[in-house]
C-alpha cells in the first residue's frame, strides 16, 4: 500500500494535525500542524466556533508543510461519554468445502454487534477478541479452518451520537471529512506498545489534559477500554488552588518544579511565586510534590478500580505503559508501580521517520498512533495534492461573512 494518511488529534490542551506518507510499508511524517486547543473540556467540544478555529489553524499548517490539500482524516475521540462492553456472536458455517471465509466472520461480527443501544448512542469500534470454532477455543484466525459453528467474542466501544456530531461539525467546518473516529487509547497503543506486551497482557494509560484513556490488551488485541474524566488539568488546578495563583502560573510551576515523589525532595528547597494579591511567597518543592502525589495517586487508584471491575486484575505481567502529556511528570512511573503493583514505563511514539523533531514526546502518542491506525487498516490514499498554492478559505469562515 502506498498513499498519504491524515490524522487530527483534537485534545483538551492541544490540536495536532499530522500528514504521513506510506513508503515501502513505513510511514514518513511529511506534514505537521499544532495549535493550543480552544473550546474543549474533558475531551469534548464545548464551543464549536473556538474549536473550529484551532483545528483550522493546525490543518493549515499541516497542509503548508506537506504540500497536500487535505480532505479526509482519522480523528481522535475522547470524553466521559465513551463506554465499552463485550459481546458474542454465533453463526453456522456453510458446507462449501472451503472452511471459514471472510463472509462468515463478517456475519459473526454482525451478530455480536446486535446489542441494545439507546437512540443517542452508536458503535464506533468493533474489535474481535477471540474466536471459537466448534469446541476449539482461542482461535486467532479462523480463515480456512473447517467447522460447523463459529463464535466470536468482540469488544465494542460506543459513544454518544451528539458528541460525535459536534466533532464532525468542527472538522466539516474546515473542509475535512472524518474517515474514522479512533479512541485515544487505541491510537496510543498503536504508537507505544510492543507486540510482546500486547500478547502477555498490558494496560496503556494515555494521561492527557482532561481525561485518562485506558486500554487493556491481552493475547495481541484489546480486551477492555475506559475513559476516566481526570487528567493533567486537575493536577494544575490543584496547584492553582493551593498556591492561589492563576492557572497559567500553576502550569509553569508544575512543569518546572513538579514531582510525584515528595520523599525524594529536599524539604529545604523552595521556589518563589506571585499569588493573587501581588506579594511574592516562597513555596517548598516538597509541599508541591505532596499536592501532585495526591492527585496522581487518585488517578492510578481509579485505574486500579477499573481493572478490578473488569476482572483482569493479576493478568497484566507486562504492567502499565504511561503516555500522554501528563505522563511526563517526574516520578509518575514510581507512583503507578506502587499503586498498581505492576511494572511501569513512560513511553514515547516509536519508529518515527520524517518531520519528527517535536514528536519525540509522550504528548504525541495519540497523534502518531492515528497514522499507525490508518496503515494497519490498509486504507487507500486519502488526500490529493493541490494543483496550486492559492489560499483556500475555510468553509466555517464563510458563515461569518456578509452576502
Amino acid at each position: 500500500m502506498e498513499g498519504v494518511i491524515f490524522a487530527i488529534d483534537i485534545g483538551t490542551t492541544k490540536v495536532c494535525a499530522l500528514v504521513g506518507e506510506l513508503r515501502q510499508g513505513q510511514v514518513q511524517i511529511i506534514g505537521l500542524g499544532q495549535e493550543p486547543a480552544k473550546g474543549m473540556r474533558k475531551g469534548m467540544i464545548v464551543d464549536v466556533a473556538q474549536a473550529t478555529l484551532a483545528i483550522s489553524q493546525a490543518v493549515e499548517q499541516a497542509e503548508q508543510t506537506s504540500g497536500y490539500d487535505l480532505s479526509r482524516a482519522f480523528v481522535s475521540m475522547a470524553g466521559e461519554h465513551i463506554s465499552s462492553t463485550n459481546s458474542r456472536g454465533v453463526v453456522a458455517i456453510g458446507r462449501n468445502g472451503n472452511g471459514v471465509t471472510h463472509e462468515d466472520i463478517e456475519r459473526a461480527l454482525d451478530a455480536a454487534q446486535a446489542i441494545s443501544l439507546p437512540h443517542n448512542r452508536e458503535i464506533v469500534h468493533l474489535v474481535p477478541r477471540s474466536y471459537t470454532l466448534d469446541d476449539q477455543d482461542e482461535v486467532r484466525s479462523p480463515i480456512g479452518l473447517h467447522g460447523y459453528r463459529l463464535e466470536v467474542e468482540a469488544h465494542i466501544v460506543t459513544a454518544a451520537s451528539p458528541a460525535l456530531m459536534n466533532l464532525s461539525r468542527t472538522t466539516d467546518n474546515v473542509g475535512i471529512e472524518v474517515e474514522e473516529f479512533v479512541l485515544n487509547s487505541l491510537a496510543s497503543g498503536e504508537a507505544v506498545l510492543e507486540p510482546t506486551e500486547k500478547e502477555m497482557g498490558v494496560i496503556v494509560a494515555d494521561i492527557g489534559g482532561g481525561t485518562t484513556d485506558i486500554a487493556l490488551y491481552m493475547q495481541g488485541t484489546v480486551w477492555h477500554t475506559r475513559v476516566l474524566p481526570v487528567g493533567g488539568f486537575h493536577v494544575t488546578n490543584d496547584i492553582a488552588i493551593g498556591l492561589r495563583v492563576p492557572y497559567e502560573v500553576a502550569e509553569e510551576v508544575k512543569i518546572r518544579y513538579g514531582d510525584s515523589r515528595p520523599d525524594q525532595i529536599d524539604p529545604d528547597v523552595v521556589f518563589t511565586v506571585e499569588p493573587f494579591g501581588g506579594e511574592k511567597i516562597q513555596v517548598g518543592r516538597q509541599d508541591l510534590a505532596y499536592v501532585i502525589e495526591a492527585r496522581i495517586e487518585e488517578i492510578f487508584h481509579m485505574i486500579l478500580q477499573d481493572i478490578k471491575r473488569s476482572g483482569y486484575e493479576g493478568l497484566l505481567p507486562a504492567g502499565i505503559v504511561l503516555t500522554g502529556g501528563a505522563s511526563q511528570l517526574r516520578g509518575i512511573g514510581k507512583v503507578a508501580q506502587q499503586v498498581l503493583g505492576v511494572p511501569s514505563r513512560v513511553a514515547k511514539p516509536k519508529n518515527l521517520v520524517g518531520l519528527v523533531d517535536s514528536l519525540h514526546s509522550p504528548a504525541f502518542a495519540t497523534s502518531v498512533g492515528l497514522l499507525d491506525w490508518g496503515v494497519k487498516h490498509d486504507l487507500p490514499q486519502l488526500v490529493q495534492q493541490p494543483t496550486n498554492n492559492s489560499f483556500k478559505m475555510p468553509s466555517w469562515l464563510k458563515v461569518f461573512l456578509p452576502g
